[in-house]
């Protein structure tokens, strides 16, 4: 196909309640999406990148930048090209996973569309309904971490991720154990927080039988994360140091974890997540897929890459109404604690012409 020009479109989605990390608050998700137009149809990316440079280097103007300036004129000098050489198009460009993502992403929709075919099957999905987990934020007191965590379980998740900081860990977690049980399917994200001195304390989690424990060490810190898990019995997960097919093997090699989150945006694309998942099934090493506070679009192609066979977790592939009041898509439900992996062409979704207009803040486009 030959690219016709790229629109770029800034949204802002107001969040249901505050969601806490470690490293920020967000109350509404800043998101940038693309309208990849070419001359064989048009299909849609999401850049998952934040508004400040606090989940990895990427951040949304940095994004946009790159994009215009860059990755959309070598993609349109690339013509013809298809979805599989995007990569290779866009490679001498060091980084800026997250914007190659989502321009891979939209090449990906786009071809598919055109084509008939599903995004799942493209993939090598072998499920139509995925396990759903949800995230919960750090929360102002015990008490309403447990009522939220309450109210999740009433909904039919089944599983909990919670996140952790220094000094909002062990506590928690224990309430959560105390209140809910051993049977509910528990883990534990630190976005980084920790250094391998807090080897001890993230000790005393082993005693709650977590799922695994999520990126308690800095993203370029694989030796510590492979000292942690010599240290305590929780599984080590790798979130943020997970890059791409050549980091995964390097910090399974090294046993810096024994399961992988993978999240497209972070590793380039939709692509290279799947030979993130070969590479984990070929060693035996679970995998989940993590979620970005994505609006439909992006919730629709993450249900897509969890239905393969190495996704053998619950992801955090939330229903719609986790974050969003209002989706820019036909919003995701949670049924039975699972959700349908579309089926339509392309990722399977489309957005809502009047939901995207009111959540759309300024629009840019970028000719071939």
């Amino acid at each position: 196909m030959k690219l016709t020009g790229v629109e770029l479109r800034w949204v802002s989605m107001p969040l249901v309640s505050p969601f806490r990390t470690s490293f920020s608050t967000q109350t509404a998700r800043e998101l940038l999406l693309l309208r990849v137009v070419t001359d064989e149809g048009e299909g849609w990316g999401e850049c998952v990148s934040m508004t400040s440079p606090l989940y990895n280097e990427e951040y949304i103007e940095g994004a946009a930048d790159v994009l215009r300036r860059f990755l959309v004129p070598a993609l349109a000098a690339a013509a013809p090209f298809d979805a599989a050489t995007v990569g290779s198009a866009l490679e001498p460009f060091y980084g800026h996973r997250m914007a190659k993502a989502a321009l891979e992403m939209g090449v990906l929709d786009a071809e598919l569309r055109a084509e008939g075919r599903p995004l799942s099957r493209e993939l090598g999905a072998v499920h139509d309904r995925v396990p759903s987990g949800v995230s919960v934020g750090i929360m102002d007191s015990v008490d309403q971490l447990l009522d939220a965590v309450g109210a999740y379980l009433d909904e039919g998740y089944v599983r909990i991720k919670l996140k952790i900081e220094p000094g909002w860990d062990v506590e928690p977690v224990r309430a959560v154990r105390e209140r809910f049980g051993d049977d509910v399917l528990l883990q534990v994200d630190a976005n980084t927080a920790y250094t391998l001195s807090d080897a001890r304390q993230l000790a005393r989690l082993d005693a709650f039988d977590l799922l695994l424990i999520e990126q308690p060490l800095p993203e370029d810190d694989l030796f510590g994360h492979a000292d942690l898990a010599r240290l305590i019995t929780t599984p080590v997960c790798l979130d943020e140091s997970i890059t791409s097919a050549r980091s995964a093997a390097a910090a399974i090699r090294l046993g810096a974890c024994s399961v992988v989150n993978i999240k497209p945006g972070r590793v380039g694309g939709y692509l290279e997540a799947r030979r993130i998942h070969d590479l984990c099934v070929a060693h035996s090493v679970p995998v989940w897929c993590g979620g970005m506070l994505e609006t439909g679009l992006g919730r629709a192609a993450n249900l897509a890459l969890a239905a393969l066979p190495g996704f053998v977790l619950p992801g955090d592939t939330s229903a719609s109404g986790r974050f969003y009041a209002t989706d820019i898509t036909t919003p995701f439900v949670l049924e039975d604690g699972h959700l349908t992996v579309p089926t339509a062409p392309g990722i399977g979704v489309d957005p809502l012409p009047d939901e995207l207009a009111a959540v759309t803040t300024r629009t840019e486009w970028i000719p071939a």
